[in-house]
């Protein structure tokens, strides 16, 4: 099993999690989360002053998933949130060792 993050741009989340949806993709977790890569902030003026907005508002994806949909969920996952801009966000996919669902007690496929 595989976790896959991703770091999107707040107003691609509907578009992604469509997209996700409509390849089988049943949950997810989401988070509003805050940082900059090479965007780098912004500076924005306020009552006449000026200061630099260094984190950027961002949304965070979690999901869990089988090894062999890796694949296509990176590029569905790619698709969906591509602007063509900088600031686009990044996937990230790591290993999962095991999961257990709480109420049933099932664990690893079955408890995705």
């Amino acid at each position: 099993m595989k976790k896959i993050e991703a770091i999107i741009k707040p107003f691609k989340l509907d578009d992604v999690k469509e997209a996700l949806t409509e390849i089988g993709i049943q949950g997810m977790t989401i988070s509003e989360v805050k940082g900059y890569g090479r965007q780098k902030g912004h500076k924005e003026i306020y009552r006449g002053a000026e200061y630099v907005v260094d984190f950027i508002p961002k949304i965070k994806i979690e999901i869990v998933i089988e090894a062999e949909m890796v694949e296509k969920v990176i590029k569905i996952m790619q698709q969906a949130a591509n602007t063509g801009k900088i600031g686009d966000g990044k996937i990230f996919v790591s290993n999962v060792e095991q999961v257990l669902r709480i109420r049933t007690g099932e664990t690893d496929s079955d408890a995705l």
